[in-house]
């Protein structure tokens, strides 16, 4: 409406304008009025010039307009009175742009400094930089943890430790990874998980860290609590009957009554009753040794060689395996693959390792159990992990034992080394992954792989 009152205006400026000129050619060819074409004349001048100021006020009010618009200047402001009630509108209506755009950007600035104090008083230290290393932003628990109150680039890190610019230059999207500093002879362990963006054309690298050192820490000297318990034990459990036995060995041979001592007369029943000694000393101290031989054997599990693998080939292999035991134990296996042609980017050896373990401690725990079932499941989760569950229908796991089977031999069972679940939670770290489980009583369990 303001645009079409303004088009009228302009019409009827230049039909006034061609009747002055018509009427000042009739004057001067016609009615020969000389003074009076002289005042027409300056009329039409008049006319020209105020039509070329009616139309450039506008455009240079657009002109403002626009460029208050495009340089985010709202200081501008529009009010011309002289111009009639057309215009009046159309500066009312500027004006209030221009108010709409002033009122968003102070909550856009509100936003940012929320944001901002969000981001500076967090304990968690955040950097963003672009792909060149250049730093975007760097919150006060980053300039606390690593003692730079300004960072320009990432490359200024190296002061820190050598290799940290690279180690955060290499990470993408999604990536996680764990380094220990050293700043002022304090130890520092920081857990890094890196985010992408884009902004302003360029892609930006945004990277969390938080320092988990007494975390750690806690957690480490919680476990060698544990494991050394668990040595103990074991340990214990062998020493002890040897250590009694040789002194009983000890007796029956060597009297120390006299010095020096001397050895004493054995009939065949001591004789047989000192072999029998030493055949068990023996015993236990093979089993002792087979002990050692299989913890040293934790620590050294082969790397992974990656290959791409079939799941469901890999049940058809373990259900092969196990097929006579579980038929001849009446246990209803049952293995399902959704989709069919799901593959992991894993070894195939340590996985069926893994699997074979836990179908193993699932036909146990079925073998008191009526209408024994176990099934194997593989499917991907919402996040586009693969995920394999092994499901049994047995006594299940005690609650006051289940955070202490995946301890390096920790078992409930009468014959066991209890290195199976350590080993498959080893070998499933190896694969970036992780093994946890579920448990009820009498309902049955629950173990599931997360790749």
């Amino acid at each position: 409406m303001i645009f079409r009152r303004f088009y009228i205006q302009i019409i009827l400026r230049v039909l006034a304008l061609v009747l002055s000129i018509f009427l000042l050619v009739y004057l001067i060819t016609v009615a020969h009025h000389e003074v009076s074409s002289i005042i027409l004349s300056l009329f039409v001048i008049l006319q020209v010039y105020f039509l070329i100021r009616f139309v450039n006020r506008t455009n240079l009010k657009l002109t403002q307009f626009f460029n208050s618009i495009r340089y985010s200047d709202f200081s501008s402001s529009f009010s011309d009175k002289s111009m009639g009630k057309s215009f009046e509108k159309l500066n009312k209506s500027f004006n209030e742009v221009i108010d709409e755009f002033k009122k968003n950007r102070a909550e856009k600035e509100e936003h940012y400094n929320y944001l901002q104090t969000v981001v500076q008083h967090i304990n968690i230290g955040i950097i963003c930089f672009d792909s060149e290393g250049r730093v975007d932003m760097f919150n006060n628990a980053a300039k606390r943890t690593f003692k730079k109150n300004i960072l320009r680039n990432i490359n200024d890190l190296a002061a820190v430790k050598d290799d940290l610019p690279e180690i955060l230059l290499r990470l993408k999207a999604g990536d996680k990874s764990l380094i220990k500093i050293f700043m002022d002879d304090e130890i520092k362990q920081l857990s890094l998980y890196a985010t992408e963006f884009r902004m302003r054309g360029k892609e930006f690298v945004l990277v969390a860290f938080h320092d988990i050192h007494a975390e750690l820490e806690e957690k480490e000297i919680e476990s060698w609590q544990k494991l050394i318990r668990v040595l103990t034990h074991e340990i214990m459990n062998s020493i002890t009957p040897i250590s009694s036995l040789a002194s009983t060995v000890n007796e029956m041979l060597i009297d120390d009554t006299e010095r020096p001592p001397k050895l004493k007369t054995v009939d065949s029943e001591d004789l047989e009753n000192i072999e029998s000694a030493l055949t068990t000393i023996k015993n236990r101290s093979q089993g002792l040794l087979n002990f050692v031989d299989i913890y040293r054997n934790l620590t050294r599990i082969p790397q992974p060689n990656f290959r791409y693998l079939p799941i469901k080939e890999t049940f058809e292999r373990v259900e092969q395996l196990f097929k006579q035991k579980i038929e001849s134990r009446g246990i209803k296996c049952s293995c399902n693959v959704y989709p069919e042609d799901i593959k992991l980017t894993a070894d195939p050896d340590l996985v069926d390792q893994v699997i074979i373990n836990l179908v193993l401690n699932a036909i146990d725990a079925v073998s008191n159990t009526e209408s024994a079932e176990i099934s194997m499941v593989a499917y991907n989760n919402q996040n586009n992990r693969t995920i394999i569950e092994i499901a049994d229908n047995g006594s299940g796991i005690k609650p006051d034992i289940i955070d202490k089977i995946f301890m390096p031999f920790f078992t409930s069972k009468k014959e066991g080394s209890g290195i199976g679940l350590s080993l498959s939670r080893q070998i499933m770290h190896l694969h970036k992954g992780s093994i946890s489980v579920k448990s009820k009583s009498e309902q049955g369990t629950v173990f599931t792989l997360t790749f």
